[in-house]
């Protein structure tokens, strides 16, 4: 128990705060919808729900793959959060089929004005204000998590162009709370038309966009961390360790280099070759300070290094300054 609540303590902040702040937003919209029966509210309602109980698996999922390898799984946890994300999809997927048919039906059969206009809108705009503070804070999540300075009113503008280097959990949250929040500004819109032109269809047709957007979510997200399982190549921290290797004098060639996203974690392993002249003794230093090197770089948690004898033949070429494969 002591090390769960531990582990529980490095778990993902930005998971924890959106699964709090949506679960009091699912109670707050479904007490609405029981007082005025607006279709609208009731897909808020369940985006939220849903939402709050995947968010929090995700939160469990990110402090759960800190857990340190042991001698029956030397790989370590890190793609529990991989599989707990996965696992939270499906539960958003259920909840957005629910929605979009809950809308189809509200929009074939509109049911009139719904009643306490008021309310609706005093908890939507709840709604807007807390996923909005979340959605911030997610985002600068993900601009630390890259590396990137936050930018003010543009922090959340500026996360969509690093949001590839965020970790899944980190990711996962930014966009169901930029969902979220376009779907509480939708219902808001929605009952304000549906009041002032009749038109009650307008509440039906909101409820199947938001379920929609969540579809989306989940095919992006499942995607996402289904290469995370498998185990997916960074390619872009590759081509950066691959030019720090190759800027060590000691280093003629690169025979194979691996940066293998492991959750929220790289894993690298590099067979380089080495002057055949060079002691034992002398490659381990090479090798200490390599991982050492490589090590420092954000996210990086394992690294392994062999060392071949050079062969003469240059195979990792250089194009524009970074290193890539050869060409087969």
């Amino acid at each position: 128990m002591a090390e769960l609540l531990k582990l529980l303590k490095d778990g993902n902040k930005p998971s924890l705060m959106a699964a709090c702040v949506n679960a009091f937003l699912g109670i707050i919209k479904g007490v609405a919808f029981s007082f005025t029966g607006n279709v609208a509210m009731f897909a808020e309602m369940m985006h939220s729900l849903g939402d709050a109980a995947n968010q929090l698996f995700v939160y469990i999922g990110s402090a759960l793959s800190k857990k340190a390898p042991t001698k029956q799984f030397p790989a370590g946890f890190g793609r529990i959060v991989n599989l707990v994300c996965l696992f939270a999809v499906i539960i958003v997927a259920i909840l957005s089929y629910e929605t979009v048919k809950e809308g189809w039906h509200h929009f074939m059969h509109p049911a009139g004005e719904s009643k306490g206009m008021f309310i609706a809108l005093g908890v939507l705009f709840i709604g807007i204000v807390l996923e909005s503070i979340v959605l911030a804070k997610a985002a600068v999540e993900v601009l630390h998590e890259a590396g990137q300075e936050k930018a003010g009113l543009a922090t959340i503008t500026k996360a969509f162009t690093y949001l590839k280097r965020a970790k899944p959990a980190t990711k996962l949250v930014f966009m169901e709370d930029l969902v979220a929040t376009a779907g509480n500004v939708l219902a808001f819109a929605a009952i304000l038309i549906a009041h002032f032109t009749g038109w009650a269809r307008i509440e039906g047709l909101v409820s199947m966009i938001i379920g929609c957007m969540m579809f989306y979510v989940v095919g992006k997200i499942f995607l996402d961390n289904a290469r995370g399982v498998i185990g997916e190549t960074d390619e872009e921290m590759l081509n950066h360790i691959a030019h720090l290797v190759m800027e060590d004098p000691n280093i003629k060639d690169i025979v194979r280099l691996e940066v293998v996203k492991e959750g929220e974690f790289l894993h690298v392993e590099l067979v380089a070759e080495a002057d055949a002249n060079l002691s034992l003794a002398y490659l381990d230093d090479v090798r200490d300070h390599l991982t050492a090197v490589i090590l420092s770089q954000k996210g990086v948690s394992k690294v392994a290094i062999l060392f071949d004898e050079d062969d003469g033949l240059l195979n990792w070429v250089h194009v524009a300054d970074k290193p890539t494969r050869p060409t087969i």
